[in-house]
């Protein structure tokens, strides 16, 4: 799935609940926490990380990739 940002990044924990991932920002922050999202290929625990375009997401079996 392609996610298009019109600003200059969005946070991990607001890409997950932008593309219906999660629910609400508090399960954004559970599944981040408990280290089942990577970003390009990595473990990413951070939910304030800045995602770009070109960056991908992995999270319950999806990939979200950030156009811009």
């Amino acid at each position: 799935m392609d996610i298009e940002i019109t600003t200059e990044f969005i946070k991990l924990d607001a890409l997950l609940k932008f593309a219906a991932l999660v629910g609400t920002g508090g399960e954004a922050k559970y599944v981040i926490a408990e280290g089942l999202v990577k970003v390009n290929g990595e473990t990413c625990t951070m939910r304030g990380k800045k995602l770009r375009a070109g960056d991908v997401v992995e999270f319950a079996g999806e990939t979200v990739k950030i156009k811009q």
